[in-house]
């Protein structure tokens, strides 16, 4: 069964002024679709094709770079749209909030710990808020790699991330990494973090 690049829950121009319509369209029409398309490849030639992401990702280490990198950026962005959307709220709440203090003590410890995983990850890649049994851990990957992963070095089950590729944020932001990641903050769908936690 094919991996098909998922369409989007909201307009390419409904995240502005947080993430321009550009961007999005390009980032989701031409990087998406080509890991999608690539990752298809890669577990075709690879007698692959019964497996699920999932089932993929938990055992990457046994399969070709090309499944690693494009079964990475296959799911990292498949879960980047969905915990983005306009107008969500703007904290989280409920056993998140309650999970969220318990692990870093407040909601603003908990954003300086993850805006500090995303600007300090050296070039491409992604900073993650990783559940754990009951618990959250922060963490970052490089390139497209992710917790679900068994060659991270945080494993877990990554229900928040934020892409810090340059061609994430570049048309808009350029060089300036940090004022996408404090604009990512308004954007982000607390509700469906919350399923993710709830799993």
């Amino acid at each position: 069964m094919a991996f098909e690049l998922p369409q989007l829950s909201y307009a390419y121009d409904a995240l502005e002024p947080v993430i321009d319509a550009k961007t999005m369209e390009i980032h989701h029409t031409k990087h998406h679709q080509a890991y999608t398309d690539k990752l298809n490849d890669a577990v075709k030639s690879s007698g692959l094709e019964t497996k699920s992401i999932e089932e993929l990702l938990s055992n990457v280490s046994s399969y070709s770079a090309a499944v690693r990198n494009n079964g990475g950026g296959f799911y990292n962005h498949n879960l980047y749209w969905e915990i983005m959307t306009p107008g969500g709220a703007s904290q989280p709440e409920g056993d998140l909030l309650n999970a969220i203090n318990d692990s870093f003590e407040s909601v603003n410890k908990f954003k300086d710990a993850f805006t500090q995983a995303a600007l300090t990850r050296f070039g491409s890649g992604w900073a993650w808020l990783v559940k754990q049994g009951d618990s959250l851990v922060i963490s970052s990957t490089p390139n497209q790699d992710n917790p679900l992963m068994d060659v991270a070095d945080v494993k877990g089950t990554p229900i928040l991330g934020i892409d810090v590729w340059e061609h994430a944020y570049y048309l808009k932001y350029q060089n300036k990494r940090p004022d996408y990641v404090e604009a990512f903050w308004k954007v982000i769908n607390w509700d469906e973090v919350a399923k993710r936690f709830k799993g």
